[in-house]
This record gives C-alpha cells, structure tokens and sequence, in this order.
C-alpha cells in the first residue's frame, strides 16, 4: 500500500476528502494544503482521473530525521527510485521550513545525486520554487520529486500527475477575471449541486463555472482525455501495470451519461468571453449541454424551475474601492432578488464590503485563493417576498 497525499488550493481540504471518499479512496487524514490518503497504484490512477478539486497526486516515498547533509543523503540514497523513475528525467523541488538544512537548493541537488547514483537518470532543467501548494507547473515532462524539510523532518514524493489537474485540456481561449478549474467546481460541490436542476452563469467569462458543471452534470471525469493519451506522469513508472489505468479509466466512464438532465447557461456582456466559453466547451464535449449566450446581467433570463446560479464575477486587488466593481456586486444581487426567488446562490467575493452590497442573506462557505487573491465563496438562498 501506498501513502498518497492528495494536494489542493488551501480552502478546499473538506470538499477534497469529501470527493475522495465518494471515489472509495480510503482518507486517512486531512492536512493543510490537501488530504492524505493510503492505497494502491491503481488509486493513485483513480485520484488523478476523478477528483476535481485535486491541484496534483503526490506519493511519499520516504520520511526521516535530517540535521545534516550526510543523514539525508544516506536516507535518500536507500529509497528504490527505480520504482518511479523511468526513461524521462529527473527534477527535484524542495523547502526547507525550521531545519537545520536551510539551503533548498543544496538539498534539492543532494536528493537529486542521490537518484542519479542509484538509477542514472538523468537532470531536468530546474524549476521554479514551490510556493508551498503544488502550484507550479515549470518543467512538465520530467519526473518530478518534492522535498519538504519542516523541523528537521524530511517527506521526499514523487508527483504522479505531471501537469497541474486543473489543465483539463479544454480551456485554451480565456477571458477576464478567470478561474481555476478546481475552483469552479469547488463552488458547485460546496453547494451540493449535482446537475438534477438548472445551473446559472450570467457573467460566465470564458464559460469555466458552467463547463465544469457540464461535466458534473454528465459524470465525466475530469481526468479522462489526460488519462486516455497517457499524459500522467504515472503513466511512466516502470512498477504501474498497464491494466490500473485502463481499468480506472473504463471504471470512470461507464458512469458517462449521454447528456445533462437541466439546463445550464451561461452568459456575458462581452462577445469575445462568449466565442471563448464556446471553444472551450466545445472542445470540452459539453458543447450541446450549455446555452451560452450574450446578455447583460439585468437580462437574464432563468429557467422557471429553481436552481444555482453561481459566479465568479470581475475584480481587482483594490475591488473594494472602485466604483464599477460595487455597482456590478449590487446589481447582482439586485437581480437576483428579483428574478431568481428560491435559487440557491453562490458568488465568489474579495471583500466584506462587496459582500453586503449583495443585500443577500449568504454564508461564507469557503475561504481561499483565486488568481493570487484572497478570496471567500458566498452561499445562500434568495428570499421570496411574494409569500
């Protein structure tokens, strides 16, 4: 068995675990920053293939004391890193956090002649610092390996996703203000919304929030085009055995339903943002399962049956003091309050003052980071002052 640490945005940890035990992944823990799970290779294909708010699937291959150079280049020297590394090269990332061994960089190049010594493989070129949360994606193609030193404390893993898994393949056209992909779909999940009603968008941008409600709709794996051309980093270990992944992947797509069962719509006041949301969906194959349109937000126009609407609307560092951005906030709730009575509503807000230009009775569900933001996702039910 494995010890798997599923990584996430900080924020996310609850929904992260939450999925992974939907997958029938055994949690054992939740962590800052992600969640810990334990298994076999064939869950770490699963992970990377389900899981929609997962940034990357990371294996600890070895954990050990190190106050000196030569303890933890004789631990590392012991791990069998034949088990993951293949033909491609090797890149390593490290931190340091409270330890005697400060330097990154000398720890990184330890650990790294530690695998050379023991399989040949050969360096890749370096990456850029972690900044703490799996989140860069420098240097795709190698095989890479995270050092973390935190009192003295050395976990050495392996990533098994490659790139980040919120590249999902489809959004090659953006917009403004966009939005990860694991965080759009966060906000579906922390509303427990599941495709059975409709689901809003009317400042939709690029067409992120309703393509990954598409693909929640219709129960298709976020990782499965990645996993069916073989894009995982997994996918090269000389220990996987061929049949895990085609077996995940057929496991995964049996649930595939042929279309979205209500209606979801998306819509901005930019034409380019909606020739964007288009592409993306299309290339997503969600195209027939959304009604993207152009309209403005007072436009709107909701289905009769009640549902989400959730958005991500436009803002800056200094939101909180421009006008436009108060306006539109305001407008919001506005027309919600107006048109969407009984709706469940979801916004995604920088600022407290933002919040209460909504004049909605929401709850802030999650906390997190958005593009480099600090940001907090607002949820609620529109009140109906018809009765």
């Amino acid at each position: 068995m494995e010890d798997i640490y599923l990584v996430c945005a900080p924020g996310l940890e609850r929904l992260l675990a939450a999925e992974a035990r939907d997958a029938g992944l055994a949690v054992r823990a939740e962590e800052p920053g992600g969640v810990s799970v334990q298994g076999t290779l064939a869950d770490v294909a699963r992970a990377n293939i389900v899981l929609r708010t997962a940034s990357r699937v990371l294996v600890r291959v070895a954990q050990f004391r190190a106050t000196a150079f030569h303890e933890l280049e004789r631990s590392a020297r012991a791990i069998p890193w034949d088990r993951w590394t293949g033909p491609t090269p090797v890149r390593v990332r490290a931190t340091c956090r409270k330890s005697k061994l400060y330097h990154s960089d000398a720890v990184a190049e330890r650990v790294l002649a530690a695998i050379e010594r023991r399989t040949g493989a050969t360096t890749a070129p370096k990456s850029a610092p972690d900044a703490g949360d799996g989140e860069s994606d420098e240097g795709v193609g190698a095989q890479l390996v995270v050092v973390r030193l935190l009192h003295d404390r050395c976990t050495i893993s392996v990533d098994s996703s490659g790139e980040l898994l919120h590249r999902r393949g489809y959004r090659h056209a953006i917009a403004k203000a966009p939005i990860r992909e694991t965080i759009a779909a966060a906000m579906l999940l922390a509303a427990e919304w599941t495709g059975r009603t409709p689901l809003v968008d009317p400042l939709c941008g690029a067409g992120t929030i309703p393509i990954e409600g598409a693909l929640i709709a219709r129960r298709i794996a976020p990782g499965a085009a990645r996993a069916q051309s073989g894009e995982f980093a997994f996918a090269r270990w000389p220990e996987l055995h061929e049949g895990d992944l085609t077996r995940e992947l057929a496991r995964a797509r049996e649930h595939e339903l042929p279309r979205a069962h209500a209606p979801i719509l998306g819509s901005d006041r930019d034409a380019g943002a909606i020739e964007a949301a288009v592409a993306n969906a299309t290339r997503a194959g969600v195209a027939d399962d959304i009604s993207f349109t152009k309209r403005a937000l007072s436009a709107i126009e909701p289905p009769a049956e009640a549902g989400l609407l959730a958005t991500n609307p436009p803002y800056g560092v200094r939101a909180s003091t421009g006008a436009d951005v108060r306006n539109l906030y305001a407008q919001l709730g506005k027309v919600a309050a107006a048109v969407l009575p009984e709706w469940r509503i979801g916004v995604l807000s920088p600022h407290r003052a933002l919040d209460a230009q909504l004049q909605l009775p929401l709850r802030r569900a999650l906390e997190l980071s958005n593009g480099g933001i600090r940001v907090h996702y607002l949820l609620g039910t529109v009140p109906d002052h018809n009765q």
